[in-house]
């Protein structure tokens, strides 16, 4: 089977082997070993791989470069449609080889494979959205476009489309699915956490400004200046680093908020297995790794109510739902402290669920999505 991936996800070479993003590269990994030929449409950078980078583990990818784009701003706009002819027929042409179309959305890259597969009605595909499908929630057009398509079953035949959640009056070309990160293997015993010492608050992800990071340091701040002996770890990098560095300076912070940078899966597992809680403020996720992995390890969840996040914390059985209002929800974290054995019934049931959300059961339906005629 020759297998098609149009993706945004920008990619790397070093020593004749290709890399991108850990997270994604590990799940398409899966994908890719019941494919013959892997026909993968993406942009390329230059920079040198790093622990957030993982290499593909096919040996047979044809890689098929295509320019990045954006279209902020009206440069952007015009360097975007010198480009479009090379990219749709990049794209064109893998589809037109391809026995199986995987597309990777919301995406630039994603909304240009949602117009050419229109071309390919009679060949099977899957559409990855890794955002948020909440038809109520706020999103840029160029979203609720992609959304549009996959949707409508007279130009988009032949396909499923997986999305995080249960959503009402949808097409049946829509499909509830998850993500995951470890395998049945991994389920060693969890260590449970004691209340009566240090609280050990997490933050994992790219230190962006959709992810809020700032709200995660005063709520940090909040929990001390109220008595609480707590200390955050930040995982991950990003645009924010600097000045969530002067705030934490500011502040006088230091000795309780530490900006950890990019680090290993090990490393970051660790992490979970040690801190009390994971904290992510986060405007938009679709369905947010950090987390089921977090849930994993008996790490509480403390997120904000986006996507299915309600649904992965069973509303707040199994984690907090954050309110965005730092004096109600840092309150919620003190009443969990004061209340050992609440916290440890959210955290069981938190390890519970998402032990189902293994690899293994995640690879069984990708290989049920391919075989289907």
């Amino acid at each position: 089977m020759k297998f098609a991936i149009i993706t945004h996800v920008p990619h790397l070479k070093e020593d004749h082997r290709l890399y991108a993003y850990a997270p994604y590269v590990r799940e398409m990994n899966l994908w890719n070993r019941y494919a013959d030929e892997v026909l993968l449409v993406a942009p390329l950078t230059h920079i040198k791989p790093n622990p957030i980078h993982l290499a593909y583990d096919h040996t047979a990818i044809t890689f098929l470069e295509v320019p990045s784009f954006t279209a902020i701003g009206l440069k952007a706009k015009a360097l975007a449609f010198v480009k479009m002819p090379k990219i749709l027929w990049t794209i064109y042409s893998a589809m037109k080889e391809a026995d199986h179309i995987h597309l990777r959305c919301p995406g630039n890259m994603g909304l240009l494979g949602c117009l050419v597969q229109i071309f390919f009605p009679k060949t099977p595909k899957t559409a990855k959205y890794a955002g948020n499908w909440d038809p109520k929630s706020k999103q840029p057009l160029s979203y609720r476009l992609q959304k549009w398509i996959l949707s409508n079953t007279f130009l988009t035949k032949n396909m499923q489309v997986l999305v995080y959640g249960e959503w009402p009056q949808q097409t049946k070309n829509i499909k509830p699915f998850f993500t995951a990160t470890y395998q049945d293997n991994d389920k060693k015993p969890v260590v449970k956490r004691s209340l009566d010492g240090k609280i050990k608050l997490l933050f994992a992800g790219t230190l962006a400004k959709g992810k809020r990071p700032l709200y995660a340091v005063q709520l940090a701040e909040k929990l001390f200046r109220n008595g609480q002996d707590v200390q955050l770890d930040f995982f991950g990098d990003g645009a924010e680093r600097a000045s969530l560095q002067q705030y934490i300076v500011d502040n006088r912070l230091e000795d309780i908020i530490f900006l950890r940078g990019n680090q290993t899966r090990e490393q970051l597992q660790e992490a979970y297995e040690k801190s009390h809680f994971l904290i992510l403020p986060s405007q938009s996720e679709g369905w947010p790794k950090v987390v089921a992995e977090a849930m994993f390890w008996g790490c509480v969840p403390v997120s904000s109510a986006v996507s299915c996040v309600p649904n992965m914390l069973d509303k707040e059985a199994r984690g907090v739902l954050l309110e965005m209002d730092i004096e109600r929800d840092s309150q919620k974290i003190i009443n969990l402290i004061q209340q050992p054995e609440v916290y440890q019934r959210k955290a069981e049931k938190a390890v519970f669920w998402s032990r189902k959300y293994t690899l293994d059961y995640f690879e069984n339906e990708i290989k049920q999505l391919l075989k289907r005629p």
